[in-house]
């Protein structure tokens, strides 16, 4: 039947009619016969059209959210090091390698020169803001990327700041940096301070100009690089 079917239920049909009229004396007839007006319908066809649209909206989104956590679980994997204490989200078909000095190296299978790694150290400092700002840090970044023997040059390009976990205090930084060992790369960094150990995230990626860094893969990178965080307190 439908809105408009539904409606139309609500208006009222012409007044019956007797089969035999009964004559009704002039004292009791009304000056006036009274008019049957229609109810109009509670909808307009405004109304109607966002209301369709609401449905089908609600109806699409369920799976349009199914279909992007979809996406994400396949595109990615959870890495967490209860022992050493972080978290991060790494690519799936990335795989773990052994690498001295890393606490965790993963590698894009095939192309060592991208790929995604954490330095866990002791340190004195009860937070990140104890060593500097994120502009401070950021610049002893690159003073110490520039000093490596395979660096021919090195530019920072943004500084960000952001909460982890309870509040934890996270720099992250975008830089590129032009070696003799793999050419001009992308590099992804973030760093906290937690329990006296601090914790360093490095993301590398081959940034080429003949083949530059595609938006998709960069998406993929900046996911990895926010997610890295403290591991939560079992």
């Amino acid at each position: 039947m439908g809105l408009w079917g539904a409606c139309n239920l609500l208006k009222p049909s012409s007044p019956p009619k007797t089969l035999f009229p009964i004559p009704i004396p002039k004292a009791l007839k009304p000056k006036t016969q009274p008019k049957w007006k229609p109810l109009e319908c509670c909808l307009s066809k405004r109304d109607l059209n966002l209301s369709i649209v609401s449905l089908l909206l609600a109806a699409a989104l369920p799976n349009t959210v199914f279909k992007v956590v979809a996406q994400e679980l396949e595109e990615f994997q959870r890495y967490t090091d209860s022992v050493e204490g972080f978290t991060l989200l790494i690519p799936s078909s990335w795989i773990k390698v052994d690498k001295g000095g890393a606490t965790v190296l993963f590698e894009e299978e095939n192309k060592g020169v991208n790929n995604v790694g954490v330095v866990v150290s002791p340190v004195r400092l009860e937070s990140l803001k104890q060593f500097g700002s994120p502009q401070f840090v950021a610049d002893k970044v690159i003073q110490a990327e520039k000093r490596k023997e395979s660096t021919k040059d090195a530019e920072l390009i943004g500084v960000a700041e952001r909460s982890g976990q309870g509040g934890l205090q996270v720099y992250e930084f975008e830089y590129i940096v032009d070696s003799t060992r793999g050419g001009m790369k992308r590099i992804f960094s973030a760093a906290f301070v937690n329990s006296k150990k601090l914790y360093l995230l490095n993301i590398a990626h081959i940034d080429k100009p003949e083949s530059p860094l595609d938006s998709h893969t960069r998406t993929m990178l900046e996911q990895v690089l926010h997610s890295f965080d403290a591991a939560p307190s079992t």
